[in-house]
């Protein structure tokens, strides 16, 4: 069987973030089968201007659509902002779903996850996530949903998972991720 190859992006900046933190946890909890690469170039993004959408995109940008392409796969953790996501992975779903025709976003299988110190986790965030994914063909993983709230209290001072029922979702959903995928890669 050929080994699945995962981008896993962390909606946030922040250093210590919890939603990073979950996909170290990811990596962790890999049920086999599949390598998960953490994206660290969320931040070297620029804010999406079609002026600069050309041939030739900034670095940081050709970089985020490479990798994309080559993944079978994207595991996305999402903070929420506002009831929403963050500015910078909506960015980065902008850049990587341009120019439309040769987006490898439509069809990708994508499976959501995030963390958030508030009582609704990241409910709100991942709802609009999947709309914006729905949106350009993404093939979502619906279940399970992982929201985990009052994150603070799930991870430990250096950003390790202790909490049991997280990691037995977030194992779930690594799963089902590879469950989409298989099909597609036969």
């Amino acid at each position: 069987m050929t080994e699945l190859k995962i981008l896993a992006i962390s909606g946030s900046l922040r250093d210590g973030s919890y939603n990073t933190a979950l996909l170290r946890a990811a990596r962790k909890l890999n049920p086999g089968g599949m390598t998960i690469e953490l994206y660290r170039g969320l931040g070297d993004l620029p804010l999406y201007r079609q002026d600069l959408d050309t041939d030739s995109p900034p670095e940081p940008v050709a970089d985020l659509r490479r990798r994309v392409a080559e993944a079978d796969g994207l595991l996305i953790a999402t903070p929420e902002h506002n009831a929403s996501v963050p500015a910078a992975l909506k960015n980065a779903i902008d850049w990587a779903s341009r120019p439309a025709a040769e987006s490898p976003l439509p069809g990708k299988p994508i499976a959501i996850a995030g963390a958030s110190p508030g009582a609704f986790g990241s409910v709100r965030a991942q709802q609009a996530l999947r709309q914006i994914l729905a949106s350009i063909g993404a093939d979502v993983v619906v279940k399970p949903e992982v929201t985990v709230f009052r994150s603070h209290e799930r991870f430990d001072g250096e950003g390790t998972l202790t909490d049991d029922f997280t990691a037995s979702l977030l194992a779930e959903l690594l799963t089902a991720l590879a469950g989409t995928i298989r099909p597609l890669t036969r």
